[in-house]
């Protein structure tokens, strides 16, 4: 995939080497940060590109021991850095609401990643829950930094009978228009096919003003299809018709919940890669992170496929975009098995797969290049 603002490798004098923040964080996240970098390691070395990691210690078992996820200037120690490769974070014991807001949602934030990439595919080897599922291939993108998601609020009359919390929704014109340019630009490269998740007949502030500002944006992109789905029905036809999707756009919430669904739709949450994006690339950081259950910590059995694969569209954000698709395509399962075969309909024919320049498994876009994944 071609990411908005990535240029491709160039034939140039050597470039300095790429400082890495390797966060590896709870759980599964410190295996599959170990296998990611074995990765990183061999596809930066046939391609003479240098690689320099500091790993942190920042997670949830910090939290309990020293009672911050990060230290006080854990953001400004970012700073100095090209990227963040980051595992997984959550623990039992710690609430999902204090990782969040103590590691992820602050980096996103500073760093002003508003997007969030999620690729998906199905791999051989993987089964799909879903007994049709034969041709998924698409990506959804979430606003990352604003929407539900927001500061806004709070709680009156705590412990009282009438006790009440309010969360306010921020949508800014500025906030909803890049994030549906970004998705344009992304579906222009891909097959040309946009899906706006909503739920403008029910909230009657903001996602109608989501709706307004996307079909303005659409209208600058002729050559892209667009459509807008209510979620409750997009969440169904996810399960029923997933291959009908090439890039699907939402706010934060509603990409949160549609790229888990996605993943399972794909065989597994564990092999679904992650990317948090500033595409205007004033701020040169990516941060990129499986979706692992982090509280299941199994030895030697994690599923690093999601990891590598985010490390992928890290390399490719860095400018890297040969590593990038050679680290994807080099990449094996330790136990490869094939996938069962699944029933074909003939009033449903096979579509042509998103066409791979060369860099990220499935994904082609603006700024990037992306080569398929290898079963």
């Amino acid at each position: 995939m071609i990411l908005p603002g990535v240029t491709a490798d160039a034939a140039a004098p050597t470039p300095p080497a790429s400082t890495i923040a390797v966060i590896p964080g709870d759980g599964i996240g410190t295996e599959v940060i170990a296998a990611a970098r074995e990765v990183l390691d061999a596809a930066s070395a046939r391609h003479g590109i240098a690689l320099e990691y500091t790993e942190f210690d920042w997670s949830c078992r910090r939290y309990q021991e020293q009672g911050a996820m990060m230290p006080p200037d854990g953001l400004e120690t970012l700073r100095g850095f090209d990227a963040i490769l980051l595992g997984a974070v959550g623990w039992p014991g710690v609430p999902d609401h204090v990782s969040l807001w103590g590691l992820l949602i602050p980096i996103r934030r500073t760093f002003r990643q508003y997007v969030n990439l999620r690729p998906i595919r199905l791999f051989d080897g993987v089964q799909s829950p879903l007994r049709t599922a034969d041709d998924v291939d698409f990506v959804v993108v979430r606003e990352n930094v604003e929407g539900e998601y927001s500061e806004v609020g709070g709680r009156v009359n705590r412990g009282l009978p009438e006790e009440a919390a309010i969360q306010e929704s921020i949508f800014t014109r500025a906030g909803v228009s890049r994030i549906a340019d970004f998705a344009f630009e992304l579906a222009a490269a891909r097959r040309g096919h946009v899906t706006s998740a909503t739920k403008s007949n029910g909230i009657v502030h903001t996602l109608p003003f989501w709706d307004e500002v996307v079909a303005e944006r659409a209208a600058r992109h002729p050559d892209v299809r667009f459509d807008s789905e209510h979620i409750d029905a997009l969440a169904a036809k996810f399960v029923l018709q997933p291959e009908r999707f090439d890039v699907v756009v939402g706010s934060n919430l509603f990409g949160d919940i549609l790229s888990d669904l996605a993943a399972a739709v794909a065989g597994s949450i564990g092999i679904a890669p992650s990317a948090n994006l500033d595409p205007t690339r004033e701020s040169r950081r990516c941060s990129s992170r499986c979706t692992a259950r982090p509280g299941h910590r199994r030895e030697g059995r994690g599923q690093p496929r999601g990891r590598v694969w985010s490390a992928a569209l890290m390399l490719q954000h860095l400018g890297h975009t040969a590593a990038a698709a050679d680290s994807s395509r080099r990449w094996r399962p330790r136990s490869p098995s094939p996938r069962p075969a699944r029933p074909t309909s003939a009033a449903r024919p096979r579509r042509p797969r998103s066409p791979p320049p060369g860099g990220a498994p499935g994904l082609s876009g603006p700024g990037i290049s992306a080569a398929p994944c290898p079963g």
